[in-house]
């Protein structure tokens, strides 16, 4: 992954995003998803002693003392918010130690990148080489970025309805209404909101709304 022009700042928030070359599909079942989210969680870790893949071959037993032990290691970032789409995945991300998040994002798409070329016997890369990302300035940004993250799924049509949203296993939403355990530090976003049923209303006060400038987007002159 080439270097960036301009360093990400320890301690910094970013909203970080990468497609697939081309826009093709990155995720193309159920089961590339739960790796995909597998491998966010693991590799935001720093230096795991074993590859993702070698950790699927140990024991139920020995994955629960590994899974332990992981747990101990700092972290490259903290993950605030997520969302994984057929072709990108978006990410808020505070980085917690110099490159941190260039070394997390490394990881991540090698692994899931080597996992996905041999499921479907090819070779090469999957993502975008450089990843783009937008450091948060302020508080407004980091509520309208998180909203537009979870909101994703909906307005692109990949689920039907706000009551599929909620349920949409492969963003941090439902880790904000409590519905799953997860990966996520919520805190920093939560605290701007009394309860987490406040927050939800924030996110999706504005969704048919979004929806249709997603819709209509492609009338554009720009």
């Amino acid at each position: 992954m080439p270097g960036r022009p301009i360093p990400l700042a320890t301690g910094e928030i970013y909203h970080v995003f990468n497609r697939g070359l081309d826009h093709r599909q990155t995720f193309l079942r159920k089961r590339d998803y739960k790796r995909a989210s597998e491998a966010l969680a693991y590799y935001r870790f720093v230096n795991p002693p074993l590859r993702l893949a070698y950790f699927y071959t140990l024991s139920y037993d020995r994955k629960e003392l590994f899974l332990e032990n992981l747990h101990q290691h700092k972290t490259h970032a903290d993950v605030l918010a997520y969302c994984l789409m057929p072709n990108h995945f978006h990410l808020i991300l505070r980085q917690r130690e110099d490159r941190g998040i260039s070394k997390f994002l490394s990881n991540y798409q090698n692994s899931y990148t080597r996992y996905f070329n041999t499921k479907n016997q090819r070779i090469g890369s999957l993502f975008l080489d450089q990843f783009k990302a937008v450091r948060i300035e302020t508080d407004v940004q980091i509520l309208y970025v998180s909203r537009y993250i979870h909101l994703n799924p909906f307005k692109s049509f990949v689920v039907k309805s706000l009551s599929e949203l909620y349920l949409y296993p492969w963003s941090s939403l439902p880790e904000y209404m409590k519905k799953k355990s997860g990966l996520c530090d919520t805190t920093t976003i939560l605290t701007y909101f009394k309860t987490r049923q406040q927050y939800v209303e924030f996110v999706t006060d504005q969704a048919d709304y979004q929806r249709n400038l997603n819709n209509i987007k492609h009338l554009s002159l720009d």
